[in-house]
C-alpha cells in the first residue's frame, strides 16, 4: 500500500501543472499586445504598436523574482496553499484589471507589476513544491512543471486570437483573467505542504561513495556565502539571455530578416514555444542521467550554435531560420527545466522555495537586458546580427562557467569530502 503522501503527490503535480499552464500565458504576451495596441490606437487616435508595449513584458519578467523570494519565505512558513491563493489572485486580477486600462502606463501597472508579481509568487511555489514531493524523480518533475509553463504559449494563441477577433483586447483580458483566477484558486486548494524528510515508499537516497557528499540544507544566507551560488547565478543569466532576447522578437525577426509573411511569420512564435517546452522536459530527464552541469554545458554550446545559424540567416532562408529558433527554444527551455533541480541538489530541498527565488534573479537579469540590448543594437545598426553575436558570446561565457563550476566543486571535495552536495549537480 502507498502512503498518503505517495498518493497525494500525483494530484499535487497535476494541480501545479494546471496552475503553470495559466502562469505561462506571459509567454503569449505578443498575442495580447497585438490586440491591446489596436485598442489603444482606436481610443487615442495615435498609433500604438506592439513595440510600444514591449516594456510591459519586460517589467512583468523583471518583478517576478521579488515575489519568488518573498513567496518562498511564506511558502516555508505557511505552506504552498496560502501562497498560491494569494499569487493566483494577483495574477488573475491583474489580467482582469488590464482589460480596463486606457493606456500603456496603466497596463504596466496592472499587467507588468500586479500580474508579474503574482506570477513569480505562484510559479516559484509550484516548482519547489513538486521538487520536494519527488526526490526520486527530481529532474524529470522539474522538467514537467516547467514544460507545462512553456507549453502555455503554444496552446493559448489558438484561444486568445479568435477571442480577441470576436470581441476586443480588453474583453479578452477580462475573460482570460477570470478563467485563470478560477482555475488557479481551485487547483491551489488541492496543494499541501510536503512533509519534512519525505521519501516515497520503496525509495532510498542513493548511497554516496567516500568521495561524494551527503545532502545538506542551506538557507539563503548560507547560499550567498557559497562560491557555487554566484557561478550558478551568472550561468543562469548567460544561459537565459539568448532566449529572453529572441522570444519577444521572434515574429519580428522572421518578418524583417527573412521576409516571412502570414502564417509562417506567426509560426515562428509557436515553433520557438514548442521547442522551448521540449527543452524543459528533455533536459530535465537528461540531467537525471548525465548530471545537471553536464546538461547545461550542452545547452550553452547549442545556444552558441543557434546564434551562429541566425547570424548567417538571410532573406528567404526560411528553413535555416526555423532551425535557429528551434535551437534557441531548446536551449532556453533546458535552463528553465534544469535549474530548479540544480538549485535543490546544490543547496538542499528544505529552503528551496526561497533559494530558487534568489537564484531566479539570474533569469530576471536576462529578461531585463536581453530585450533592451536587442532593441538598442537594432536601432543602432538597423540589423539583428550584432545582437546575435552578443548572445553567442554570452553562451560561450556560459560554457566557461560550467567548467569553472566543476573545478570549484572538485577542489571542495578534495579539501573536505564530507561537505554536502548531491551527485546530480556534480560532474561524474
Amino acid at each position: 500500500m502507498f502512503s498518503q503522501p505517495d498518493k497525494r503527490r500525483w494530484v499535487i503535480l497535476i494541480a501545479c501543472c494546471l496552475i503553470n499552464l495559466c502562469l505561462g500565458s506571459i509567454y503569449a504576451w505578443s498575442v495580447f499586445a497585438d490586440a491591446m495596441a489596436k485598442h489603444y490606437t482606436q481610443i487615442s487616435g495615435a498609433s500604438v504598436t506592439i513595440a510600444d508595449l514591449a516594456i510591459v513584458y519586460t517589467v512583468a519578467n523583471a518583478v517576478g523574482p521579488l515575489t519568488m523570494i518573498t513567496g518562498g519565505w511564506f511558502n516555508d512558513k505557511f505552506g504552498p496553499k496560502v501562497v498560491l491563493l494569494v499569487g493566483g489572485a494577483m495574477f488573475g486580477l491583474g489580467m482582469i484589471l488590464s482589460g480596463f486600462t486606457t493606456g500603456v502606463g496603466l497596463l504596466i501597472l496592472t499587467y507588468g507589476v500586479v500580474t508579474g508579481l503574482g506570477m513569480g509568487m505562484a510559479y516559484g511555489t509550484t516548482v519547489s513544491t513538486c521538487v520536494k514531493y519527488f526526490p526520486d524523480k527530481r529532474g524529470i518533475v522539474g522538467g514537467i512543471t516547467t514544460t507545462v509553463y512553456g507549453l502555455s504559449s503554444v496552446i493559448l494563441p489558438f484561444i486568445i486570437t479568435p477571442l480577441a477577433g470576436a470581441t476586443s483586447g480588453p474583453v479578452t483580458f477580462q475573460i482570460i483573467g477570470g478563467a485563470f483566477l478560477a482555475i488557479i484558486v481551485l487547483c491551489a486548494l488541492l496543494v499541501k505542504r510536503c512533509p519534512d524528510g519525505y521519501a516515497p515508499k520503496g525509495w532510498t537516497p542513493p548511497v554516496k561513495s567516500s568521495s561524494s557528499r551527503a545532502p545538506v540544507d542551506k538557507n539563503w544566507k548560507g547560499m550567498l556565502r557559497s562560491v557555487e551560488f554566484y557561478l550558478m547565478l551568472l550561468l543562469l543569466a548567460c544561459g537565459a539571455f539568448c532566449g529572453m532576447m529572441i522570444i519577444p522578437n521572434a515574429k519580428a525577426i522572421g518578418v524583417d530578416m527573412v521576409g516571412l509573411e502570414g502564417v509562417l511569420a506567426s509560426a515562428a512564435v509557436s515553433v520557438l514555444a514548442l521547442f522551448n517546452a521540449f527543452g524543459r522536459l528533455g533536459a530535465g530527464a537528461l540531467s537525471d542521467k548525465i548530471g545537471r552541469i553536464n546538461t547545461l554545458t550542452i545547452a550553452c554550446a547549442l545556444s552558441f550554435g543557434a546564434t551562429l545559424i541566425l547570424y548567417f540567416t538571410g532573406a528567404n532562408q526560411t528553413v535555416l531560420f526555423f532551425v535557429g529558433i528551434a535551437l534557441v527554444g531548446i536551449c532556453f527551455g533546458s535552463f528553465m527545466g534544469v535549474f530548479p533541480s540544480f538549485t535543490a541538489d546544490q543547496f538542499g530541498t528544505k529552503n528551496n522555495s526561497v533559494n530558487y527565488g534568489v537564484m531566479f534573479i539570474g533569469f530576471a537579469l536576462a529578461g531585463l537586458f536581453g530585450p533592451m540590448i536587442m532593441t538598442s543594437l537594432l536601432n543602432a545598426t538597423g540589423a539583428y546580427q550584432v545582437a546575435f553575436l552578443v548572445a553567442g558570446s554570452l553562451s560561450l561565457v556560459g560554457v566557461l562557467l560550467t567548467f569553472i563550476y566543476r573545478i570549484v566543486v572538485k577542489r571542495k571535495q578534495k579539501k573536505n569530502p564530507a561537505i554536502a552536495e548531491e551527485n546530480p549537480a556534480e560532474p561524474s
